[in-house]
């Protein structure tokens, strides 16, 4: 039980110091989004993302920092994996890409109770500084990009 205790809270402190770094991108540059059967089936920015590009957000420990929380079995590049989100292996067998999308837009549409953050969503957040306000984790491309990439991931 310790062992996992300290885990979560070692992947709590990744998931807040990654939202301390949250992109200079503001609310009034936000694409606007459709959310309809638990998906947002259009892209954000109107284009295909670039999966290369998304699997560099996915790492960086800046930005999509999904190596936080989850196992990534492609990126051997990068020793330490999290094991408080499930692996993301096979995720693109799981989810479908609207899915995907939105669980990278506001996670908390599938699970309230969740501790991934929401890396496209400005409004209804708690405990953020407040030169973080309205400014969202990752830009609409990088969305994009890293949905690219989870695609990949079968």
């Amino acid at each position: 039980m310790q062992v996992r205790k300290t885990t979560l809270i070692a992947g709590v402190l990744a998931v807040t110091s990654m939202i301390g770094a949250q992109s200079a991108f503001s609310a009034s540059h936000m694409k606007k989004y459709t959310v309809e059967e638990h998906a947002i089936n259009a892209s954000l920015t109107g284009k295909a993302g670039d999966a290369a590009n998304g699997r560099k957000v996915s790492i960086n420990r800046k930005k999509g920092n999904c190596l936080a929380c989850h196992v990534i079995s492609d990126i051997k590049e990068q020793p330490f994996h999290g094991n408080i989100g499930p692996s993301l292996d096979g995720v693109a067998s799981r989810y479908k890409e609207g899915e995907l999308r939105l669980r990278m837009v506001d996670s908390k549409q599938f699970n309230e109770d969740t501790i991934m953050p929401a890396f496209y969503k400005v409004e209804g957040l708690h405990r953020l500084r407040k030169q973080f306000k309205g400014k969202p984790v990752l830009s609409a491309q990088e969305v994009e990009d890293v949905v690219a990439y989870l695609l990949t991931l079968k």
